[in-house]
């Protein structure tokens, strides 16, 4: 890393000018991505994508099919192959070549959504949603026309300033012609959106995200310019995530206790397959733990786990709690636990 870039952050975070330092930091993950030290960029892009910096919309433009929207401040927690991609993604939307158009593939709750969300704040770009409900007309040929007005609408709102648009369930657009079997004005949509990803402006970025990728027309999957799958959560992935998940809401929670080998053996009985399930289960844990007693939210993650209530001892015991992480669990001492292993 260059001295000037770290004189250039020390610079602009004196003189408050947030988009001058984010761009300079995105210089310096990219540096670091470019020399082969991913960690170290992707725990830039990390704290990058959870500035609260967003781009206001123009008060004088309003639009019918597209609504400005923001992340929930939150980093991005992704696996290194997905976070690669990311960055590659802001590495092009940077560069305006015109690879500007992506398609996030995968079940629904692991992020597609709001890695686009987020990527808005590693850019330092507005993002905003497609509304495909209201696109989607019964009128024969209307919905194409209301496609075409939507890309004026981007057209019209990247010449004020370089935008993220996304269009989530972009499958939906088809199916729902499909679901009318009307042959003829499926291929008038899919048609109108070729031609319209065809002209599109180089400034304008687009996400498209679909957990039901073989209902895409294989012409409209040729136009994007990088496929990039979030079915790829290992489940080591999975326990990583849910570590730093805990480490954040704890601190939330002003909650100082952590037991990591017991909160990851809980897990362990039923591991949630998606990131947004994990972050549920954990969250409401410790939302709904009792603040007096900062153990209770690992009681309250084994019953959310495995949907029952803390079993006995015994069943404890097989599934392979010690003593020691028993008493936490069902709260009881050593000695009226040992009680009951010898009765059963």
């Amino acid at each position: 890393m260059k001295k000037k870039s770290v004189l250039n952050l020390i610079k602009y975070h004196f003189e408050k000018n947030e988009k001058a330092f984010k761009s300079e930091a995105y210089s310096i993950a990219k540096e670091f991505s470019q020399s082969g030290d991913q960690e170290l960029a992707q725990y830039i892009m990390m704290f990058l994508s959870s500035s609260q910096t967003w781009i206001p919309m123009e008060a004088n433009h309003t639009y019918e099919f597209l609504d400005q929207v923001g992340g929930n401040g939150e980093p991005l927690l992704l696996p290194e192959p997905i976070m690669n991609e990311i960055m590659g993604i802001a590495n092009a939307a940077n560069r305006n070549m015109g690879v500007n158009k992506f398609l996030f593939v995968g079940k629904p709750g692991t992020g597609k959504t709001e890695a686009g969300k987020q990527l808005g704040r590693i850019l330092n770009r507005a993002v905003y949603n497609v509304n495909v409900e209201a696109l989607i007309d019964s009128k024969l040929g209307q919905t194409s026309k209301n496609i075409s007005k939507l890309f004026k609408e981007i057209d019209q709102l990247v010449k004020i300033e370089p935008s993220i648009i996304l269009i989530d369930e972009i499958d939906s657009l088809v199916s729902n012609r499909l679901d009318q079997q009307d042959v003829r004005e499926m291929s008038r949509v899919t048609s109108t959106i070729l031609k319209q990803f065809d002209l599109l402006d180089y400034r304008a970025t687009i996400i498209g995200t679909t957990n039901l990728l073989k209902q895409l027309d294989k012409a409209l999957l040729r136009r994007f310019d990088k496929v990039v799958s979030f079915d790829r959560y290992s489940k080591q992935d999975r326990i990583e995530l849910a570590e730093k998940l805990l480490n954040r809401y704890l601190a939330q929670a002003q909650i100082t206790t952590k037991n990591l080998r017991l909160f990851k053996k809980i897990l362990n009985l039923n591991l949630p397959e998606t990131p947004a399930e994990l972050k549920n289960i954990i969250r409401t844990a410790i939302a709904f733990s009792d603040p007096q007693d900062e153990s209770d939210y690992l009681v309250r993650l084994y019953s959310l786990v495995t949907e029952h209530s803390i079993p006995d001892a015994q069943i404890l015991k097989e599934q392979g709690f010690t003593i020691r992480e028993s008493e936490a669990l069902l709260q009881k001492s050593r000695s009226a636990i040992d009680r009951e292993l010898r009765r059963e």
